[in-house]
């Protein structure tokens, strides 16, 4: 299995320059991927993480992080195997949650893979770094410990930490803070749609001169008693498949009763593009567009009609420069809910009209479950990964065709497909969405 080397000039080149409603001209830096690092439910490293997605892989099991017994739902897209110690030491470890070394064993991944040396940078050169990722749920985990403490009388093991590690802004922080980079350190969180704001908030401050390198990308590990039980209130997940765990999520199938909880950190490298070229750095990928617009509509559910989340997905491809006749492929929300399935569906065919059923598109949710707040830069990266080696991911678990949602989901297997031009989808509670275009580059 092949990755890319440093490689002069992608695929697509991108306007520099595009002009404001006044007439006046305004320079847009190009932003390309030079780094991808991945923890995931059905596989830890890149590598591993494409491997699965491409074979149709689930990584849906059991919840093994505590005892599930008195939940209607037990299963979730768990990371496995994975050893938070090989990370930060025992003494860091007890004052953050769960997701603080998600991200971190991604972020080393992915500046790894980007030939990015922290240790080695000097102070000016990490002043020129930041973190702006993308996260739902920030440290729950570590929030409802502090709480099972106080209400079982242990007030005395309560951590120093209490209120600076229950903020979800830690999860920048510690990023931060383990790298040495000390520009900008922001997170996004706008519920399943943060980590793709994350990195199209992370485009824009590049394009537009803002910053020249940023970690970006998602992380959630909302995987809690708290968290299951209020979803199982919710009517959200899937309570019918605790004894067959990989195929309970089972997006745009007709079977399908809700999504499946995940978690895991998908963390990219953005950089102006000279700059990553200058110093030889891989590129994966160019993000070429970004857009966002809001129902305004309900906070959990969605406008049935599909109107803005189609909008989004024009406005991204406006934003791109771009025709929807150049769309090769659509990384779906699809979170294996009965509404968001079929809204979703709808929105494409208001975007791309009869075009809609000659684009695949698929939901890696299928096999990840949905990490809240990660699961866009999941997508992206899935995209990204799929156009380097000219294959388009699929939707496992699809049995019975619904005939609300008659779209080519890639039903089961991967599709081999050279890809140009990706559009990226997300759909949050609060009714927002959001939208990213991505380029193939040239790679080897």
């Amino acid at each position: 299995m092949s990755f890319p080397e440093p490689e002069p000039k992608l695929q697509r080149p991108h306007d520099s320059n595009s002009h404001s409603s006044t007439g006046v001209s305004i320079l847009r830096r190009r932003v390309v991927v030079t780094g991808i690092g991945v923890v995931s439910p059905n596989g830890i490293g890149i590598k591993s993480f494409w491997q699965a997605i491409r074979s149709g892989a689930s990584g849906i099991d059991t919840i093994s992080l505590f005892d599930p017994a008195s939940l209607s739902c037990q299963i979730a897209g768990e990371v496995k195997d994975f050893q938070p110690a090989d990370y930060l030491p025992p003494k860091d470890l007890r004052r953050v949650g769960r997701a603080v070394p998600l991200a971190i064993a991604a972020a080393k991944e992915a500046l790894r893979a980007a030939g990015v040396d922290a240790t080695e940078m000097s102070l000016e050169q990490r002043r020129s770094w930041g973190v702006i990722l993308g996260s739902g749920g920030g440290t729950p985990d570590f929030i409802e410990q502090q709480y099972r403490l106080y209400f079982t009388d242990q007030v005395r093991k309560a951590s120093a930490y209490n209120i600076s590690s229950s903020t979800i802004g830690t999860l920048s922080s510690e990023i931060s803070q383990y790298f040495g980079f000390k520009g900008p350190s922001h997170i996004i969180s706008t519920g399943c749609g943060s980590s793709t704001d994350a990195i199209g908030y992370s485009f824009n401050m590049i394009r537009f001169g803002l910053a020249d390198h940023l970690i970006t990308g998602g992380v959630d590990a909302t995987i809690t008693p708290g968290i299951m039980l209020g979803f199982s209130i919710m009517k959200a997940v899937s309570c019918s498949h605790n004894e067959d765990p990989q195929r309970a999520s089972r997006p745009f199938d007709r079977l399908r009763d809700g999504f499946i909880l995940g978690e895991g950190a998908w963390i990219l490298i953005l950089e102006e593009r000279e700059q990553a070229l200058t110093r030889g750095a891989p590129i994966y990928a160019e993000v070429l567009g970004y857009a966002s617009t809001c129902d305004a509509f309900h906070a959990v559910r969605l406008d049935p009609t599909g109107e803005e989340p189609a909008r989004a997905m024009g406005l991204a491809l406006q934003d791109a420069n771009l025709a929807k006749e150049e769309v090769g492929y659509i990384a779906l929300h699809g979170t294996s809910t009965v509404l968001n399935d079929r809204t979703e569906t709808q929105a494409a065919k208001l975007c791309f009209g009869r075009r809609a059923y000659d684009i695949p598109m698929s939901s890696i949710k299928s096999m990840i479950g949905h990490p809240q707040g990660a699961s866009g830069a999941a997508g992206v990266t899935a995209a990204i990964l799929g156009m380097i080696h000219n294959v388009v991911p699929p939707t496992i678990n699809y049995e019975e065709p619904d005939p609300e949602c008659d779209l080519n989901y890639v039903p089961n297997r991967a599709l081999e497909k050279q890809v140009e031009i990706s559009l990226c989808n997300c759909i949050s509670f609060g009714s927002k969405n959001s939208a990213l275009v991505l380029a193939r580059a040239n790679g080897k």
